[in-house]
């Protein structure tokens, strides 16, 4: 354990990019911090993944709220909204404040999550100020936090079999975005990092043996779902596992506004894949700090 704090706390000097932004831009949500930091001594004793699952079960009912990341025009920063989430913000703010406890208590604050959202959601654990920092595909911020030795990819080990893989959506959907609808050269950029992410071997745990494995996840595994688009396999959402008293492991997520509208505990995970004739399989990776 003590490794493990001397860990985050040597994060501190790396986080000082939010500080370009205001404060109220780039935190939303303080009431919802200070009723997870009422049950934080509930938690802090568990397991990371145990306390990831728990602060994901607390943030349940929360709106589903898309593009929360797209915060300004041109200066990229650490964000976290909790008044609403979409698949991605989910897991990384329930991990976020799950890592936080490891912090002494005195900084348990909205600042110091903010430092934890930048080691997780930044290449290399940094935000430099820009929108290229962001590891914005599933499968590259996998490999990157494998690398730092934040997770482990257990896809192969559950029998994940390759896939061919392409990453185009941020190309195709450029309009979507904030940051690169006002900085055209953004594009570029963007897709260069989709082909080298492209090129990245992509291994998925195909949905009709997900049942079978099923026994050897644990709640706070993240789950990234895996669907067919046309031109090979992607990575189309994401959400945690969370097994619950009678032995189910459920897929807690926050689902669009086409389906639920909000964090839920949705159905045992294989059943939820068996809802969705696009979604062919899973990627998981185990929160290791």
């Amino acid at each position: 354990m003590f490794r493990i704090v001397a860990f985050f706390l040597a994060l501190l000097p790396l986080a000082a990019t939010a500080e370009t932004l205001p404060f109220d831009i780039v935190f939303k949500g303080s009431s919802t911090f200070e009723r997870l930091l009422a049950r934080a001594d509930e938690w802090k004793d568990l397991p990371i993944g145990e306390r990831t699952a728990a602060v994901g079960r607390a943030l349940c009912g929360t709106p589903y709220k898309g593009f929360t990341l797209e915060i300004d025009d041109r200066i990229e920063a650490p964000s976290v909204n909790l008044t609403g989430l979409d698949c991605w913000t989910f897991f990384e703010s329930s991990l976020a404040f799950a890592r936080l406890l490891y912090a002494p208590r005195e900084q348990w604050t909205p600042q110091m999550m903010l430092r934890y959202i930048e080691h997780d959601r930044y290449r290399g654990g940094h935000c430099d100020g820009t929108y290229l920092s962001r590891l914005h595909y599933l499968e590259d911020w996998l490999a990157d936090n494998e690398r730092r030795s934040m997770v482990s990819d257990l896809t192969r080990s559950l029998g994940g079999v390759r896939a061919r893989h392409e990453a185009t959506e941020m190309t195709r959907g450029w309009k979507s975005y904030r940051y690169m609808v006002n900085n055209l050269d953004l594009r570029e950029g963007i897709a260069r990092m989709e082909q080298r992410v492209g090129e990245m071997p992509l291994y998925y745990i195909p949905k009709g043996s997900v049942a079978a494995i099923e026994p050897r996840l644990q709640s706070g595994d993240i789950i990234g779902i895996c669907s067919r688009n046309g031109r090979g396999i992607d990575t189309s959402h994401v959400g945690l596992a969370l097994r619950t008293g009678d032995g189910v492991l459920h897929f807690m997520h926050a689902s669009s506004p086409r389906n639920f509208g909000k964090v839920l505990i949705d159905a045992r995970l294989s059943d939820y894949l068996a809802r969705y004739s696009a979604e062919v399989g899973i990627l998981v990776a185990r929160p290791l700090r």
